[in-house]
């Protein structure tokens, strides 16, 4: 393995922030964030909700299937329900976005990831604590954009004024089963995330691993912190000066594991064009896991997305797509 994950202090100085941004992305793509202003007892409160959701029989938890979630693309997913890499993760999870009521214009409109959030009534309290998490964490994310933006030699207000003015929020959480002895799965396989900014807490359970420069690095989790990392989106736009680094996950710790991906994307109508300035081509001298050209796909946010999406559930994309 190889060297740890830098953690940075979202809370210091904007540009020595921007700094120690710009050197880990350029690395890795990823980092421990603290300094963030969330809550503990926010997390809390929601590990043992989803806990509690995750514990009911599963014919119980298929009431809020995903099937039912229709074109918004929201609800619960067994394990193997999902493909990473062509391959069924161990995994169950639950998918959650923007709760938007149906007289939204983006509703109306029949917009696919647009709608209301599936909430199961065995346990109330995800619906109130999803909402409060999902509006922190946009907040969390916007700034940590901002010192993005610095990092790349752009205004700080270049993407909360202009891609992420009204950004595309998706919100999971997944509980991976202890991995049976002698299997060789992974929870997630080897892949990279589609688009700006992923921040993720994760129980104590471990299993996150990155791929560096340096080779494969676990990344434990490290309290009151989130681990962030820049997706595809974020590589293209800066040409690949920053990277979009593949990880896994394999529970190993013989126990139950939550976690909780936060992914921060571009308004789902907006283009996304290269950045000015900063973009230039950059590469580790490695093919990409999956042989894709990031920078070979002109249109909206919402088409790369639907593009990405289609591949991890093939049996909504017909009713969704």
């Amino acid at each position: 393995m190889g060297a740890a994950l830098p953690i940075i202090d979202l809370s210091a100085d904007r540009a020595a922030v921007a700094a120690e941004i710009q050197a880990a992305c350029r690395d890795s793509g990823f980092f421990y964030l603290t300094g963030h202003g969330v809550p503990t007892e926010l997390l809390e409160r929601l590990d043992a909700a989803a806990r509690e959701f995750f514990a009911l029989p599963e014919d119980v938890k298929l009431e809020i299937a995903m099937a039912r979630g229709g074109r918004a693309w929201r609800g619960f997913f067994p394990v193997g329900g999902e493909l990473t890499s062509g391959r069924p993760d161990l995994k169950e999870g639950l998918y959650f976005g923007l709760d938007l009521p149906d007289d939204d214009p983006r509703v109306r409109a029949g917009l696919p990831l647009h709608g209301a959030d599936l909430y199961p009534r065995q346990v109330p309290a995800l619906a109130e604590l999803v909402p409060a998490y999902v509006a922190a964490l946009t907040g969390v994310a916007q700034e940590v954009m901002r010192a993005v933006a610095v990092s790349l030699d752009l205004p700080a207000d270049y993407f909360a004024s202009g891609y992420t003015a009204d950004p595309t929020v998706l919100f999971r959480i997944f509980h991976y089963p202890p991995s049976p002895s002698g299997d060789d799965g992974w929870g997630v396989g080897e892949h990279t995330d589609y688009g700006l900014l992923t921040l993720l807490a994760q129980d104590d359970n471990g299993g996150l691993q990155v791929r560096t420069p340096s080779g494969w690095v676990d990344a434990p989790p490290v309290p009151g912190t989130f681990v962030c990392n820049i997706g595809d989106m974020l590589d293209r736009l800066t040409g690949g000066w920053y990277r979009s680094t593949p990880h896994r996950v394999r529970n190993v710790s013989g126990n139950e594991r939550l976690s909780f991906p936060f992914f921060f994307d571009p308004d789902f109508s907006a283009t996304v064009p290269p950045l000015p300035g900063r973009a230039r081509t950059g590469t580790d001298g490695h093919p990409r896991w999956d042989g894709q050209d990031l920078r070979a796909f002109t249109g909206t946010y919402g088409d790369y997305l639907l593009g990405k999406v289609g591949k991890v559930f093939p049996q909504l994309r017909g009713e969704v797509l």
